[in-house]
């Protein structure tokens, strides 16, 4: 008997290792397309949203604008991986008192991402849909003021 237990509790700690040591990350993995810098052409002027690698568990966005030179932040952003799936995190200065807002996935494909919280004001739902490689469409929507509100974003990639 103590043999057996002792082959059982090595086996399941060669289970434990390889689970934990195998490469998470497999919905994060899926949204690699994302990584770079997007241009959206607005009659105001360029707005970007560049995304990178943290580490294996986390991408790192900002949405900024460059104005005289200086760039101009809009909101960052987190994508974590957490507990088997995505969550999408921003972070927007003027909006929230400036704390992070928590997004949960909701559909994750090789080309297309949408995260959702019906508790937030506006937006409830944040999607990102890969056109091409050098191309994708963001979009946010929901109800605002007691009406259902759309924002489409069309962007190119850059690098």
């Amino acid at each position: 008997m103590h043999l057996k237990m002792k082959y059982f509790l090595g086996l399941l700690s060669i289970a434990i290792f390889v689970g934990c040591s195998a490469p998470h990350g497999s919905d994060l993995k899926k949204a690699e397309w994302m990584l770079g810098t997007w241009e959206n052409r607005t009659n105001r002027g360029s707005v970007y949203e560049h995304w990178e690698e943290k580490n294996p568990h986390e991408f790192a966005g900002k949405s900024y604008m460059l104005r005289d030179g200086d760039t101009v932040v809009f909101e960052t952003i987190r994508l974590v991986e957490e507990d088997g799936g995505l969550v999408y995190i921003p972070t927007v200065g003027d909006q929230n008192e400036g704390l992070p807002v928590r997004f949960g996935s909701k559909l994750i494909t090789d080309q297309k991402m949408v995260f959702e919280n019906k508790e937030h004001d506006f937006p409830q739902e944040i999607s990102y849909h890969r056109v091409s490689g050098d191309s994708l469409v963001a979009q946010i929507r929901g109800l605002r003021n007691g009406a259902e509100d759309e924002r489409v974003f069309p962007m190119r990639r850059l690098k």
